[in-house]
């Protein structure tokens, strides 16, 4: 929902378009003007030399107003012509002549005096007419034995000038309205596809995460956008789904040892007992809130891994730290029956947080030992290459069936469950590793066959 105030994409699109357009169409209009007036003073200049160019090649000189008069019409004469001598003085008296006759003015005569002709922009009289004037040097002989001053009226320009930016005030308007509906429309068809992508997502809520966006199969940014979606909601699918499942395989752990405890607290409140009854209750109680306990460190210790490490990363020499583990793990193997033992252990070092490494590795080597026979061994390697160190954890264990290779690293998957019950397990170990492991960037995979033990592999990137 938009708030007071907010506009819309389709509005914004339609204004953008609408105020690129109108820029656009000005920068034309003012070019184009600027070139029809220009146009115009350049065939009106040309029309002036050419009249000036026969008054020079006619020969007139002195007074020549009866031959002047019946060549170019006695209109023209009196308004637009003047013969003017080297000095800029007319040749027939100003009081014969019409009082708004063309002006000389200072600059037109000194470059008059140069040989130099010169356009002007005048206005004649009391009428203030516009007119355009050359002011044109006759030369013969070097020198300048004439002067003449021919106009031509701006009127005519002028109005053509002001007709074409009448037009341009209609037309511009008019085509940005146009465009503006067009937009409009354009807009609104193209964002079509937004607007149902917009009415499913209102309808796709946290208890119904199946619903996907429509895509149109134009393959345009709409479809990519649609998919990007729908891989979005498929992850929060997933990532729901394994939310509520974890949620319940955590109260079913919970609930199992909370039972026990339950039990049998009220069996020894039922009647008095012996000491030792009472004794042998707290014994069996304590196990239980131990194993809670355990359950509840595991889960802390896999939100966390979720989470990630921290932001400050040290550097972890893996060495060292994969004798620690091999330390741990020898103990665990003898009471176990299990040998244990470092195969090739090359100094490696990555950045991250080395407790969390240390809880990771040790995870595998009690999932190793857990599930090798007495009399078997794990064994354990650190080698490096192509910018990664590879710690592995082999077993001669009972192995893993290929369908249950990626199940295990999900929490509370336990596949021999009755064992897992004897040791304590609640399937939390491989995911607690693999979310550790992912943490540091890296991976934790597995190489099993049923019967032949199994390989877990982890390659972390080297700094």
């Amino acid at each position: 929902m938009r708030g007071p105030g907010s506009v819309s994409i389709r509005t914004r699109l339609t204004l953008w378009y609408s105020g690129v357009l109108l820029a656009i169409l000005v920068t034309i209009a003012v070019l184009s003007y600027s070139w029809l007036r220009m146009s115009l003073m350049q065939d009106l200049d040309a029309s002036l030399v050419t009249v000036g160019h026969v008054i020079r090649d006619t020969g007139f000189s002195g007074d020549p107003d009866p031959l002047l008069r019946q060549l170019l019409g006695p209109e023209f004469y009196d308004r637009f012509l003047r013969l003017l001598d080297p000095e800029g003085r007319p040749y027939v008296a100003p009081e014969a002549r019409r009082g708004d006759a063309l002006p000389l003015s200072a600059t037109a005569r000194a470059r008059a005096a140069r040989g130099d002709r010169t356009f002007e922009n005048v206005s004649l009289g009391d009428s203030d007419e516009p007119v355009r004037v050359l002011t044109m040097p006759i030369v013969r002989g070097g020198r300048v034995v004439e002067i003449v001053q021919v106009g031509m009226s701006l009127r005519r320009s002028q109005a053509i000038l002001d007709r074409y930016l009448q037009t341009l005030f209609v037309l511009i308007p008019l085509g940005v309205g146009l465009a503006a509906l067009g937009g409009a429309l354009i807009a609104r068809a193209a964002l079509r596809p937004v607007d149902l992508m917009a009415r499913t997502a209102r309808r796709i809520t946290a208890e119904d995460l199946s619903q996907r966006l429509e895509r149109q199969e134009t393959g345009d940014e709409m479809d990519r956008l649609a998919e990007t979606l729908n891989g979005m909601l498929a992850r929060l699918e997933e990532a729901f789904t394994q939310t509520r499942r974890f949620a319940a395989d955590a109260a079913h752990e919970l609930r199992t040892p909370l039972a026990v405890l339950r039990g049998g607290i009220e069996v020894a409140l039922r009647a008095d007992r012996p000491p030792d009854e009472y004794r042998r209750v707290l014994v069996s109680s304590l196990e239980e809130v131990e194993r809670l306990i355990r359950l509840a460190e595991d889960l802390l210790l896999l939100s966390r891994a979720i989470a990630g490490p921290e932001e400050a990363r040290a550097r972890v020499d893996l060495e060292p730290l994969l004798l620690e583990v091999f330390d741990a793990g020898a103990r665990l193997g003898h009471a176990a029956g299990v040998t244990v033992r470092i195969d090739t252990a090359t100094p490696a070092t990555v950045r991250g947080d080395a407790a969390a490494l240390r809880r990771a590795l040790l995870n595998l080597v009690e999932n190793a030992v857990k599930y090798t026979p007495p009399g078997g061994k794990v064994e354990l390697a650190l080698v490096t290459g192509e910018g990664s160190a590879s710690l592995s954890v082999a077993d001669t264990g009972i192995g893993i069936e290929p369908a249950d290779a990626e199940r295990i690293f999900e929490p509370f998957v336990r596949l021999d469950a009755a064992r897992a019950r004897d040791t304590g397990g609640v399937g939390l170990g491989l995911a607690i590793a693999r979310s550790i492991v992912i943490a540091h960037g890296g991976t934790l995979v597995v190489e099993s066959q049923p019967g032949s033990g199994s390989r877990f592999i982890v390659r972390l990137p080297l700094v």
